[in-house]
């Protein structure tokens, strides 16, 4: 959530950082309404509180002087009454001001590029050579006519459209993917962590999904409870509510899960393969640091997510997000993109984002110093998204008569 002292203090500039996101000019005009009102109804509470306590200090005096005191109770009584009232104005405000707040995104980075949508971001570097083929690489869908490593019929047959079942060796390549790369996040330090697939309202809100994404996600019927969109939401809330030590950070973690999204908005897009499904699997990078860590351990989760790929043998590109492209939670982003010769183009197989304070302003999570609680940041990231990373071996290992071959490094964990 954004600073709502830091709205008071400044909204101009919170404003025009926030136009870098694209946001709509009307909630804006609406935030701004509720952030002047609260300012005009503080200055009434603090008149009233001042004129309180410079009369409380006319008691001494009245009577050393010997004047009735009457009049000045009176006053006083009155104004206590005002000061009740105004309290209550100013809490009203404050609590329309943080409703509005929760839907409001996070402040991008300075260095954050300028643009209006993906066709602005900006590239930052290209990993590994292409694959050159003697013959016209196909499509994962293509390549995989008789369907025994992706069955798209069953998958709709046994739920609907955007579900799969991966079988033979679609389904031990998944396996395979998810232990590898829990290994090797484990080998570059970020500790593995088991979770539930499913969330309460405060989780969720704890990160940012709700209220504003709630169509987007699966909700179950009769109970506040949600299914999972990523792993970042019940990682993220281990440290709901909590006070660390300074000692304890920086937290780093990775976790496994399947993920569960509606695409609500979504229709029409890459409705054919696997590329956008309502549930996949995915391994995630999560982060809890001291403000002065965030940028260190952000460029250590870019390169363990970049690494990964490489020892994979997937080319792909580093992308830094433009203010339009950049998610609502996320300070800054570096998109990863891994190469797909059947599309012929780049595709997103991973985001790794720098939150800041907005997830911990939002789930309370602060660490002690010396004497101050002061709020951590948090930085999520996909490491990798396990269904794109089948995509990206079948196009870029395949074979002229469909099949494809495995990365070395997988071998071991697929016997």
């Amino acid at each position: 959530m954004i600073d709502i002292k830091l709205l008071e203090k400044d909204f101009d500039a919170m404003a025009n950082a926030l136009r870098k996101k694209n946001i709509d000019e009307e909630l804006l005009k609406e935030l701004k309404t509720y952030a002047q009102d609260l300012k005009e109804k503080k200055a009434i509470l603090e008149k009233y509180q001042a004129d309180q306590n410079a009369k409380s200090k006319l008691f001494p005096q009245y009577k050393k002087e010997g004047k009735d005191v009457s009049e000045l109770k009176a006053q006083l009584e009155e104004n206590k009454k005002n000061i009740v009232l105004s309290k209550e104005e100013v809490r009203v405000v404050e609590e329309k001001l943080q409703n509005i707040a929760l839907i409001i995104p996070n402040l991008p980075d300075e260095n954050v590029p300028d643009g209006r949508d993906e066709d602005d971001n900006v590239e930052i570097a290209r990993v590994l050579e292409l694959p050159k083929f003697d013959f016209t690489p196909k499509e994962h869908w293509d390549m995989d006519e008789k369907q025994e490593v992706i069955d798209f019929v069953s998958g709709v047959k046994v739920a609907k459209s955007r579900f799969s079942v991966l079988k033979g060796t679609g389904a031990r390549l998944q396996r395979a993917l998810i232990n590898y790369m829990l290994d090797f996040n484990r080998s570059r330090g970020f500790e593995e962590v088991v979770v539930p697939y499913i969330a309460n309202r405060d989780t969720l809100m704890g990160t940012g999904q709700l209220p504003k994404f709630e169509d987007d996600l699966f909700k179950i019927e009769g109970e506040e409870l949600y299914l999972i969109p990523t792993a970042e939401v019940p990682v993220t809330n281990l440290f709901r509510d909590e006070i660390l030590t300074s000692d304890e950070l920086p937290i780093k973690l990775t976790s496994y899960t399947a993920c569960f999204r509606k695409e609500a908005g979504s229709a029409g897009r890459d409705t054919r393969g696997m590329i956008r499904q309502h549930q996949f699997d995915k391994i995630e990078l999560v982060a809890i640091t001291k403000p002065e860590q965030s940028q260190e351990v952000f460029d250590e989760m870019v390169s363990c997510a970049s690494d990964l790929l490489t020892s994979l043998g997937l080319p792909h590109r580093l992308v830094n997000l433009c203010g339009g492209d950049l998610g609502f939670g996320a300070s800054s982003t570096i998109d990863l993109e891994v190469w797909l010769p059947g599309q012929d183009r780049f595709r997103e197989i991973s985001s790794i984002s720098n939150t800041k304070e907005f997830q911990s302003r939002r789930a309370k999570i602060r660490y002690k110093d010396g004497k101050k609680n002061i709020l951590t940041h948090t930085l999520n990231g996909s490491s990798l998204a396990v269904g794109r990373c089948i995509i990206a071996i079948m196009e870029n290992y395949q074979n002229e008569d469909g099949t494809f071959n495995i990365p070395s490094v997988l071998k071991k964990y697929m016997e």
